[in-house]
């Protein structure tokens, strides 16, 4: 681990001249990159220094376990004692530290959330699990963007897809994708009875130019007049968009804007994500196929969460985790069922380094 941390300390001063070059202004894209890496590394170092203080301070205190008079010698002691438990600490920090990251965890996302079995409730949560997600944003400072929405009869979403844009959105989100179940009775249920319903979550890396390239030849666009809930049409002109493309089936449409260029700009954007999503999820199955076994897939076809209402219970089924803060989760504290889930894969992640695997 040592070395590994020195070679960090290196690669950091490097960067500190790298970016101290005036010419970098000049080329933006290498300058976020190298920006990013710099502020992960500066962590690094900025704990492995003090590790190394607090290691050289137990060497000093050890020195003073010579000495004659008895009191020093037990402060001393006192201090080596304090000082381990610090260093340990700092110690298991640097690991969690150098864990390999996810190149995706610092892009934004494109958050897609389906109504699947339950009609009308499904869609409902669908809106009840927008404004969570929603609030949540706005409370670590994102920007959300509806990109497309589908309206349901009774005020919920068939399907919305928003933009997220902001610090650390896939890596704080990426864990939500799958399917979430609901269980509450419903407003129009007279008899009291609990229904369980079905909503997909999808949380897909924004793409970009040199993540995925869209030949045109794949791609067929239609364009037709845009509606509104009910079928009322919103516009009079051909302005919505629907991009299919034709190697991997996947389907986009878009018309919430009123001019036919963005809506295709916009869906354009939505696809290059999906097929970002398709490839990742290709590859994801092959590795899966060849490591069984591994805990918490993330396939969007698993159960990985079941709201129950009249308990007032969110069990997470993929760590077993349970908790009975339902109210305070749909109200946007969504850190509540976000923290256990990023520190149980972290510890999969230390325990398969530890271990000496891949």
């Amino acid at each position: 681990m040592f070395q590994k941390l020195q070679e960090v300390e290196a690669r950091y001063h490097q960067l500190n001249s790298q970016l101290a070059d005036p010419e970098l202004a000049n080329d933006p894209d290498r300058l976020r990159e190298l920006s990013i890496e710099h502020a992960h590394l500066e962590e690094v170092v900025k704990t492995f220094r003090e590790y190394r203080d607090v290691d050289e301070q137990i060497d000093e205190n050890k020195t003073m376990l010579g000495d004659d008079d008895d009191a020093i010698r037990q402060m001393a002691r006192d201090e080596i004692e304090q000082l381990e438990k610090r260093r340990e600490r700092l110690e298991e920090q640097l690991k969690q530290l150098l864990l390999p990251r996810d190149p995706l965890d610092d892009k934004n996302i494109y958050l897609e959330i389906r109504a699947g079995a339950g009609g009308e409730e499904a869609a409902l949560f669908v809106a009840d699990l927008f404004r969570m997600y929603s609030r949540y944003a706005d409370e670590q400072g994102w920007d959300i963007d509806v990109v497309s929405v589908s309206h349901s009869d009774r005020g919920g979403f068939k399907e919305v897809i928003a933009l997220i844009e902001g610090d650390q959105v896939y890596s704080r989100l990426k864990y939500e994708a799958g399917v979430h179940r609901v269980q509450r009775v419903p407003e129009t249920e007279s008899q009291g009875r609990i229904h369980t319903s079905t909503v997909t979550v999808a949380v897909m890396p924004e793409a970009e130019d040199v993540d995925i390239k869209v030949r045109n030849e794949d791609l067929t666009i239609d364009f037709y007049r845009a509606t509104g809930p009910g079928g009322q049409s919103v516009n009079t002109t051909d302005s919505a968009v629907r991009i299919t493309h034709e190697p991997t089936g996947l389907v986009v449409t878009c018309q919430d804007e009123k001019s036919q260029h963005k809506n295709r700009s916009r869906a354009m954007e939505v696809l290059k994500a999906r097929l970002l999503e398709h490839e990742r999820q290709k590859q994801k199955k092959k590795r899966e196929a060849e490591r069984r076994g591994q805990v918490g897939t993330g396939d969007r076809s698993e159960r990985i969460r079941t709201y129950n209402f009249p308990q007032s219970r969110i069990t997470d089924h993929r760590i077993n985790l349970t908790t009975h803060r339902l109210d305070d989760v749909i109200e946007g504290n969504v850190d509540e069922v976000i923290e256990p889930l990023i520190a149980h894969h972290q510890a999969e992640a230390l325990k398969n380094l530890e271990s000496g695997g891949d």
